[in-house]
């Protein structure tokens, strides 16, 4: 009997499993194997900070702090488990094609300042000239930009392999193909009723993306959740084009440059839509001509997990004490804080008191 089983092994569950192993506990993560819609699998790499929070100032501070954590959890990966997850944080660009972006983008940045306790995380607006200063690439059509000294990115790949390779390490007993049926609370803990038979555990937490909505009812949690389609194109390994990671636009540290993102509701298909392709292209070259001359190598669609409100949810059950949901869209930005801060507090059972702007009651509460 474990002391903690974690359903789902992507970036959120791997990250709150390696934090619990590394605190003590006895984790077992149940991974529901290719067959699951893989965000972690189709991510963007950003570690962001800008924009971030706009209308839950709680989320910004929450987002600040992950950044703040990212070069400890990216020191502990490499200097543990071997593996550089290529984190660079030079502050990052959101570039506006036209004045139209500009003036949303500053509006945007307004009621981030007067939110409590934020300051809009040290964001600035930047013109157009200031913005080409520091990435030359940009067209000079550009507007101006948005530029935050807290933002970064990493390769998503080699962070799930490290963080899989640290559960390892640390005795995580990680079972693949285990797609979880049924939780249910007794006296002892909790029993998972899985594919392969039943597993049981002291707490459950649940981080199975888009399937916590399925699973959080049977443990007393409500998880409103819907798939956010994003699709994004990576080109050939180019010489070095960027010198900080943008919104939509980052150069990886082998040369190719990955072009996004796109958001559609098209319920649970990752089929790839070329009108879409076309449009991240066209806007590609518009902002960076250089980028005209490139080839695409590969593309792909990945379902983010989104909330109503776009904002992470995280709830200790009431009527299930010991069952947990950790779900939210920013999987890389949040690693860290995951692993290194709210991993520890589910051990120590405080979540409720810390993470209450979180909870899934703020929807019935503005409903």
């Amino acid at each position: 009997m474990s002391d903690v089983a974690v359903i789902g092994g992507g970036l959120v569950g791997a990250a709150v499993a390696w934090g619990l192993a590394r605190a003590g506990a006895t984790v077992t993560v149940l991974d529901e194997g290719d067959d699951a819609f893989r965000a972690s699998r189709g991510n963007f790499g950003l570690v962001w900070v800008q924009g971030k929070g706009d209308g839950m100032h709680d989320y910004a501070g929450w987002t600040r702090r992950s950044a703040q954590l990212w070069p400890e959890l990216a020191a502990a990966i490499s200097e543990e488990e071997g593996v550089d997850v290529g984190l660079r944080q030079p502050g990052g660009i959101e570039a506006c094609i036209d004045e139209a972006e500009y003036a949303e983008a500053e509006l945007s940045l307004k009621r981030m300042h007067n939110q409590p306790g934020v300051g809009a995380n040290d964001v600035r607006m930047i013109s157009a000239a200031e913005a080409r200063e520091l990435e030359p690439a940009l067209s000079p059509e550009i507007a101006g930009a948005s530029f935050c000294p807290h933002d970064g990115h990493v390769s998503p790949l080699y962070l799930l392999r490290g963080l899989h390779a640290g559960m390892a390490r640390h005795g995580v007993d990680h079972r693949l193909d285990h797609k979880v049926e049924s939780v249910r609370h007794t006296a002892e803990g909790f029993i998972l009723e899985t594919a392969r038979g039943p597993v049981e555990a002291d707490k459950v937490v649940l981080a199975a993306g888009l399937g916590n909505g399925r699973l959080g009812p049977m443990v007393g949690l409500d998880v409103p959740t819907a798939p956010d389609h994003g699709q994004i194109l990576v080109t050939q390994r180019m010489p070095k084009l960027f010198n900080h990671p943008m919104a939509r636009l980052r150069q990886t540290e082998e040369g190719s440059v990955m072009v996004g993102a796109s958001h559609a509701q098209v319920g649970y298909s990752t089929e790839l839509d070329i009108e879409t392709s076309a449009r991240l292209a066209a806007r590609a070259r518009r902002m960076v001509p250089a980028l005209g001359q490139a080839r695409i190598v590969r593309t792909w669609a990945a379902l983010r997990i989104m909330s109503p409100d776009g904002f992470p949810i995280y709830a200790e059950s009431e009527t299930c004490p010991g069952a947990f949901v950790v779900t939210c869209h920013s999987g890389v930005t949040l690693a860290a804080a995951h692993a290194l801060d709210l991993a520890p507090t589910i051990l120590d059972g405080s979540l409720a008191d810390r993470f209450a702007p979180f909870h899934s009651r703020r929807f019935t509460a503005r409903g």
